[in-house]
């Protein structure tokens, strides 16, 4: 019996997936056939089963590297000295500027909506995601990057939902102005992630109780001079 090398199995596995990746970019979820990818891989049909015996096989394929990969940048962003702002970029990479994520994006909610076994993927992929994103929002409030006061679960449930925009927008509109939104996204983002200060600075709360309804009471109260 042949010994399989593990090195070169991985290696044509990931020249396999690649190419699946092309086709579905082109021709979509639902277009793209086996006979395609063995094609654009430059493989007989018999090859490709070696590897992946179906096409759904191969989309959960992709899909498991992707979580791999998202794991690996949750990582590396908590190493970060400004843990948003390499979450803010982070975003834009895989959203904004990205147009082939925003093709698979639309295509993969699209043959969702008809093809149940698709949804399936679609659906785990979805839950996988957001418990990374959950346990990366938590590790981040703990280390005090991330407002304490955001409920993790939530948060990530909208940030989802804003990367799902985001790869949207160049799609709606064409010709929208890609850096000015990312400039406003980037404002949004911090405002809503960032931790407000715990203390009041002392100037201010000089202020407060100087301006405040009792300093007002007691400067009305002081004698004329």
């Amino acid at each position: 019996m042949r010994k399989v090398d593990p090195v070169r199995h991985g290696q044509k596995r990931g020249e396999i997936l690649h190419a699946a990746l092309r086709c579905f970019v082109r021709d979509g979820f639902h277009g793209a056939s086996t006979t395609d990818i063995c094609v654009e891989a430059g493989i007989s049909p018999g090859h490709l089963y070696h590897y992946f015996p179906s096409k759904e096989t191969i989309v959960e394929a992709l899909v498991q590297d992707s979580l791999a990969r998202a794991a690996s940048r949750f990582e590396a962003i908590l190493a970060s000295p400004d843990v948003i702002e390499a979450l803010l970029t982070e975003i834009e990479n895989t959203s904004i500027h990205r147009p082939e994520a925003q093709v698979l994006s639309a295509e993969a909610l699209a043959e969702a909506c008809r093809n149940p076994a698709f949804a399936r993927i679609v659906h785990e992929h979805a839950r996988a995601m957001r418990t990374l994103l959950v346990g990366f929002l938590t590790e981040a409030q703990r280390r005090g990057n991330v407002d304490p006061g955001l409920d993790p679960e939530a948060t990530a449930n909208v940030l989802l939902a804003i990367v799902d925009g985001a790869r949207a927008l160049p799609i709606r509109n064409p010709t929208v102005d890609i850096k000015q939104s990312t400039e406003h996204l980037r404002i949004m983002l911090t405002r809503f992630l960032r931790p407000t200060a715990v203390q009041t600075p002392p100037a201010a709360e000089k202020k407060r109780r100087t301006c405040g309804p009792l300093g007002l009471l007691k400067k009305r109260n002081e004698p004329r001079r």
